[in-house]
């Protein structure tokens, strides 16, 4: 629990700017800081048009804290390899704001993207917060009707370790990362999140979890109910030796395999299939 609070800590003072790593990002005028590293490779090309072949196009969506390039360049590179436009974007101020108002966000992208290709649905693939994030939009916004697939990876879906509590560094957090107290299992968001059916609508849904996994604890509070549209896999229960925790399961090769496999075919990933671990 205290590393866990401690890590959501830094997420948040990183993300705030309370603590430099880079320059600071240029503002939107709708106050959605952008990413200071611009778009990952091959996304956001609005001259993409889907093919016969790939004709959905997929969003990424990034964790807390995060932006529309962290930690999601592989990702992105290896999707438009396989000859789907790529989209990515910023909301809910670096993911640190209410979840449903960044859901909004993201449908308001999502229709952006539709008229853009042409196409009539998208899939997403999104790390923690944006594993989870978009299942509001489908259950509460209309997304069941746009979306096709949903690959989380160490997606927040029951939430994290962290509760919010009394105490002053409880109080920060809460303060600076809406978002972060709403995931804090048990939270009422996730409650009304997670009643009655978790896997709405036609969506295929893929959640990849890693065992070393130090924010969403245990790991297995990723996973969504079993049924016919869904997935759930452990990193380490196909490649033993894969050692990527949370922050860094958007960058292992086995996360790459099991999330094109979910795209390539009808359907979530499916259950038996082996993903390169090299």
């Amino acid at each position: 629990m205290r590393h866990t609070l401690g890590v959501l800590i830094a997420t948040v003072l990183l993300s705030t700017g309370l603590v430099a790593t880079t320059p600071a990002a240029p503002v939107l005028a709708a106050g959605l800081p952008t990413s200071p590293l611009g778009d990952p490779p091959g996304a956001n090309d609005w001259t993409c048009r889907p093919t016969a072949a790939r004709p959905t196009p997929v969003v990424l969506v990034h964790g807390t804290g995060g932006d529309r390039a962290s930690l999601l360049q592989r990702l992105s590179r290896g999707i438009k390899a396989k000859g789907f436009c790529v989209y990515s974007l910023d909301y809910g101020n670096r993911g640190l704001g209410d979840i449903p108002t960044s859901a909004g966000q993201l449908k308001t992208f999502v229709q952006r993207v539709l008229r853009s290709t042409g196409a009539n649905k998208v899939s997403m693939v999104g790390h923690s917060q944006g594993g989870m994030m978009p299942r509001y939009y489908i259950k509460f916004l209309g997304g069941d009707r746009v979306v096709d697939d949903l690959v989380g990876l160490a997606p927040s879906n029951h939430g994290t370790a962290y509760t919010a509590g009394t105490n002053p560094i409880s109080e920060l957090v809460g303060f600076a990362c809406r978002a972060c107290v709403q995931q804090g299992a048990g939270s009422a968001f996730l409650r009304r999140l997670n009643a009655g059916d978790e896997t709405p609508g036609p969506v295929s849904y893929t959640q990849v979890t890693t065992r070393y996994d130090e924010v969403v604890v245990p790991h297995t509070s990723g996973y969504l109910a079993a049924g016919p549209r869904t997935t759930n896999v452990t990193l380490q229960k196909k490649c033993p030796l894969e050692l990527a925790e949370h922050l860094f399961i958007p960058l292992a090769t086995p996360s790459l395999s099991i999330t094109l496999d979910a795209l390539t075919h009808v359907g979530p990933a499916r259950a038996t299939f082996q993903p390169r671990c090299i």
